[in-house]
């Protein structure tokens, strides 16, 4: 495992943003893997959660300077009703790294 990266505050999924509140880097006997979470306002849920069905994304890292193609390995959410507006909950994502 390579831990925690504190700085890294950013992912990008096909183009849209992520602000990261948890960011580790693992190493699996599949590959490389990163994990993440992050908020998701109600507003957002239903464009990010279409999103994440794709299954596989072009995944951006911008403070490592770093893209690759990622496959989701675990999806989780909190539960937190999105349905309802003005809620927030946590998404947490774990992706492997195709390249």
């Amino acid at each position: 495992m390579k831990g925690f990266d504190l700085l890294e505050t950013k992912v990008m999924l096909n183009d849209r943003l992520f602000l990261v509140n948890e960011f580790k880097e693992s190493t699996s006997k599949n590959g490389d893997i990163i994990s993440f979470t992050f908020e998701v306002k109600s507003e957002d849920y239903h464009d990010v959660t279409t999103l994440l069905y794709e299954g596989k994304f072009l995944v951006e890292l911008p403070e490592k300077d770093e893209k690759f193609t990622g496959t989701i390995q675990e999806y989780s959410t909190s539960v937190t009703n999105l349905y309802e507006f003005g809620n927030v909950g946590v998404f947490k994502l774990s992706l492997l790294k195709e390249n």
